[in-house]
C-alpha cells in the first residue's frame, strides 16, 4: 500500500503564521484530531484532511509544572499550568494553559471542567505554538 504524505509540520506552523489553528479531519468517521496527524486515530484512515478548529475547548485537570518540568521558552508566558485539555471537536490533548497559578488552581479544582480556548503564542525562538486561555466567567 502506497501512501502519498505531505509535509504536516510545514502546513501546521505555516497557518499559525497566517492565525489559524489546523487539524485533520477524517471524512470517513468525522473525528479530528490535534496536534495534525496523518491516520485517524478512532478508525485508522489515512485519508484525513485538513481541517480549521473552533479553538473552543474545555480544561479536565490542572498539574503544576515542577522545576525540573518547568520550561524556559515559556517564561514569556506569566503564570502556566499543563492540563488536558478537550476541543469542541473531541479530540483530548495535554496542553500548556496560561493564567493558572497555585491559587488559582485551587479556586477551580472543584469546578473542572472550565471552558478555555486556544490562542497563538510566539515563542522566542520564532515559531508560534498553541496554548490555552481560560475564558472569562
Amino acid at each position: 500500500m502506497s501512501i502519498k504524505l505531505e509535509k504536516v509540520v510545514a502546513t501546521y506552523y505555516e497557518n499559525l503564521e497566517e492565525g489559524k489553528i489546523l487539524g485533520r479531519k477524517c471524512p470517513k468517521c468525522g473525528s479530528v484530531e490535534f496536534p495534525p496527524v496523518y491516520a485517524c486515530n478512532a478508525c485508522g484512515s489515512y485519508e484525513t484532511e485538513w481541517y480549521e478548529i473552533s479553538g473552543k475547548a474545555k480544561l479536565h485537570s490542572i498539574v503544576m509544572p515542577a522545576p525540573l518540568s518547568s520550561k524556559p521558552e515559556y517564561k514569556n508566558l506569566g503564570k502556566y499550568a499543563y492540563g488536558e485539555v478537550e476541543l469542541e471537536e473531541g479530540s483530548r490533548l495535554n496542553a500548556v494553559v496560561r493564567g493558572i497559578n497555585k491559587k488559582k488552581r485551587n479556586e477551580l479544582a472543584g469546578k473542572l471542567p472550565v471552558n478555555c480556548h486556544a490562542s497563538i503564542f510566539q515563542r522566542e525562538n520564532g515559531f508560534k505554538t498553541v496554548v490555552f486561555d481560560l475564558d472569562e466567567e
